[in-house]
């Protein structure tokens, strides 16, 4: 991931959150509003670490959301409300994310896959689409490939701009040791290349503080993690449809996907960052729809 905002971030990697609290929500079914609650619950990944996540709401296909790097389950605070009248609602952290533990020996994408499959396994839903943002992407496609009798499909959250290529072990290296020597430095360099140069300052301020309260200490051993990593290895061995929602601020290669993906499609928003959820939820939200609606048929 470049750390220069004119330069393209490592959308694998790449981070944020926004959104804090999880308490009572609103959803729409019909005409008819009704209030959700929502509900902490905790579960064991297969390693034994801890995992905190949210549910709400009731319906299949369940949505499973899937935070960034350096980000938590609190990104997603808006679509549980706004979906948990039409869907059961699932939102986790990662290990050494959010409330999640960080007592973790072996880090990488298979790994924070199984989070996922661990909390999908523990709510015993029996179809779900996974909705993962940045390094949630990938990770979204890894528990994919470990729930094959319960996944839809797959959805990108301003991810999978591009598919197929191998993380050098060096740009991995690099990055880590750029967190390890300046964490809240290297993680201003980051969010500032995510967003549009006229975007809210506020917002910007909000997701840098919100990632900020991320552990330092996970840092290298996540990003080293990555080295070797190949992109389009899991999405070649998966079934199931994969769609994505982005922004604009960096280009979208849908046709050098689909060669990988040959079942690929993406809805762009146009002047968008990294944040589609946040920056416009109202527009994000009926667009997520869609495409839900489509894999749903």
């Amino acid at each position: 991931m470049s750390l220069k905002p004119e330069t393209k971030p490592f959308s694998l990697a790449a981070l944020a959150v926004i959104l804090a609290g999880f308490g009572l929500g609103t959803g729409v079914k019909g005409d008819r509003v009704m209030s959700i609650e929502v509900e902490r619950k905790v579960c064991r990944a297969a390693d034994g670490v801890e995992i905190v996540y949210s549910v709400c709401g009731t319906g299949e296909p369940a949505l499973v959301f899937i935070h960034g790097g350096f980000a938590d389950r609190g990104f997603w605070a808006g679509q549980l409300q706004a979906f948990g009248g039409r869907h059961r609602m699932i939102a986790l952290d990662l290990a050494g994310h959010g409330e999640s533990g960080v007592n973790r020996t072996k880090w990488g994408m298979p790994e924070f896959g199984a989070d996922v499959r661990a909390v999908v396994e523990a709510e015993r839903v029996k179809r779900v689409i996974l909705i993962g943002n940045s390094l949630g992407g990938p990770v979204a496609i890894e528990a994919a490939l470990l729930l094959p009798e319960k996944a839809v499909g797959v959805i990108g959250i301003d991810t999978f701009q591009d598919l197929g290529r191998l993380i050098e072990p060096a740009e991995a290296k690099a990055q880590a040791e750029a967190f390890q020597k300046d964490f809240s430095g290297t993680l201003k360099q980051m969010v500032r290349a995510l967003f549009h140069a006229d975007a809210d300052p506020k917002l910007i301020a909000w997701a840098e503080s919100r990632m900020a309260r991320t552990s330092p200490q996970i840092a290298g051993p996540m990003f080293l993690s990555f080295a070797g990593y190949d992109t389009g290895a899991a999405a070649r061995r998966l079934k199931v449809p994969i769609r994505a929602v982005n922004g604009d601020l960096y280009a979208t290669d849908v046709e050098g996907i689909r060669k990988v993906k040959p079942d690929f499609d993406a809805v762009i928003m146009t002047h968008m960052g990294h944040y589609p959820m946040i920056e416009r939820p109202e527009e994000f939200n009926r667009a997520l729809a869609g495409v839900i609606a489509g894999l749903g048929k």
